[in-house]
């Protein structure tokens, strides 16, 4: 596909009208949308290219996963998904805004549309046994290469609610409400992603097929999976439909049930499972985890002791991944220098007063430099992070990510843009329309845009690898 199409990024820097500063929303109207991915003019040009290489090859060019295995390798889901898909080509891709006859898929106005349709059907189930193609050779080389688990798939907390999965398990989805988060203080007026909850009594009816056909699914092309918002499998926070986040409700779910087929999955696909378990989590909620063998997630930006003060690392917890930030979270560059309260303050999403929020800020962030010359990796003094340049700064994150090294924990990640400076956080909580979530592509200190090329070949990026290189290495010798 690369031979067919060639995608420039886009110019980011202010003399073309690109993105400056710490806030995607800088740029103001004139930019347009330079600076930020055009996922949509990507998507149409590699679809010329993909529909070009179907005319040539046909789908049974393709090996995917057995036609003959039955539903459990998601034949009947891949099916439908492609019917989703087919029809949403022709009426949208909300399938809420469709014609009524073809709401339901179950319907003889669908079953005749499978005919209709069934060229671009058959194209778009080439399509998924080309990524699962594709998959399979990402895990092959990440073992060849020498990594223990290789690829580390995520488990979205949800689904798109005009999308193939809610249109084709619909019933095991409620109506009416969505699901997020109570505020916290990272996002003081809670959380609403706009995604359907799974209904409790449904999933127990259906015993719990959706859930588990998913998760093996997912398994199927990678050592691992990363379980977003862990929490969901005890409770989730509904909103019903027109409130705000706040004024949710926890809506308990059967955990042992659903701990326990992830934990059947896993141990067929001899997988790792870590739950994204950060908030507020009941003593309870953590001790089941631990004895299904599921680690948890460990950020540093959040390990602290009773007093708040930093925890020296080697107090963070052993079963767990570690990680300095995440991708709903500030990058390090965008914490270090306060972007992350700018970038929610002009978007109304504090409680408390921009100048109070940048005052908690510096508190917490001048300790955490003061436990990093605590821990001798870092020369510099608290009062002068605010004065320093990008060098220093770099240096500071980089003796972040040592905390990493000296932690405990069986697993560790980084970021490659934070070696280079990255300010803008990847993705906003509780935002749609009002920060570029996910359009944002990596840059450097300077606002550049960085390819996967320069990624691969920036020394920066080779000494944070190096860096966590020697997690690897302690292992081997303890």
């Amino acid at each position: 596909i690369r031979g067919l199409v060639a995608v420039e990024p886009a110019d980011s820097s202010p003399e073309h009208g690109g993105l400056a500063g710490d806030d995607p929303g800088e740029a103001g109207p004139a930019a347009g949308r330079a600076g930020l991915l055009d996922r949509d003019a990507v998507w149409r040009a590699k679809l010329a290219a993909l529909e070009l290489l179907f005319s040539v090859s046909g789908p049974g060019e393709v090996a995917g996963p057995g036609e003959a295995d039955g539903p459990e390798t998601g034949h009947d889901g891949l099916t439908d998904f492609a019917t989703w898909c087919a029809l949403a080509e022709r009426h949208g891709p909300d399938w809420r805004r469709w014609p009524a006859h073809l709401r339901d898929p179950h319907s003889p106005a669908v079953a005749a549309a499978r005919v209709e349709l069934r060229e671009r059907i058959a194209f778009h189930r080439w399509l998924q046994h080309a990524c699962d193609a594709e998959l399979a050779a990402a895990q092959a080389a990440a073992r060849d290469a020498g990594m223990t688990v290789g690829i580390v798939h995520d488990l979205a907390v949800g689904v798109d609610p005009g999308g193939a999965d809610a249109w084709a398990l619909r019933d095991v989805f409620a109506a009416g409400a969505t699901v997020g988060a109570p505020p916290d203080g990272f996002n003081q007026q809670g959380q609403d992603w706009a995604l359907p909850p799974w209904r409790p009594d449904r999933l127990a009816e259906t015993g719990y097929a959706p859930f588990r056909q998913m998760v093996a699914a997912v398994l199927r092309r990678g050592g691992g999976i990363r379980v977003d918002h862990v929490l969901g499998l005890f409770r989730l926070w509904w909103i019903p439909t027109g409130n705000s986040a706040a004024a949710g409700t926890y809506v308990r779910y059967d955990a042992d049930a659903m701990l326990g087929l992830l934990a059947l999955e896993a141990a067929r696909a001899r997988a790792l499972v870590v739950g994204e378990d950060l908030g507020t989590v009941e003593s309870s909620v953590a001790a089941r985890l631990a004895r299904a063998g599921v680690l948890g997630s460990t950020v540093a930006w959040f390990e602290r002791d009773a007093d708040g003060e930093p925890l020296p690392p080697r107090r963070w917890r052993e079963p767990a991944m570690a990680s300095i930030t995440t991708h709903d979270l500030p990058t390090v560059a965008g914490y270090l220098t306060g972007a992350h309260v700018r970038v929610r303050a002009r978007r109304g999403l504090l409680r408390h007063s921009p100048d109070a929020e940048l005052r908690a800020w510096r508190r917490e962030r001048d300790a955490l430099i003061a436990l990093l010359r605590a821990e001798g990796l870092l020369a510099v003094a608290p009062t002068a992070v605010d004065d320093l340049d990008q060098s220093a700064l770099r240096e500071v994150a980089f003796a972040l990510h040592g905390l990493l090294v000296r932690s405990p924990a069986r697993i560790v990640l980084a970021a490659p843009g934070d070696a280079l400076g990255d300010l803008r956080q990847p993705n906003l909580p509780g935002t749609v329309d009002a920060y570029p979530n996910w359009r944002l592509p990596v840059t450097d200190a300077d606002g550049r845009s960085v390819t996967v090329e320069r990624l691969r070949a920036d020394p920066r990026v080779h000494r944070l690898a190096g860096l966590l290189a020697q997690v690897r290495e302690q292992a081997r010798r303890a």
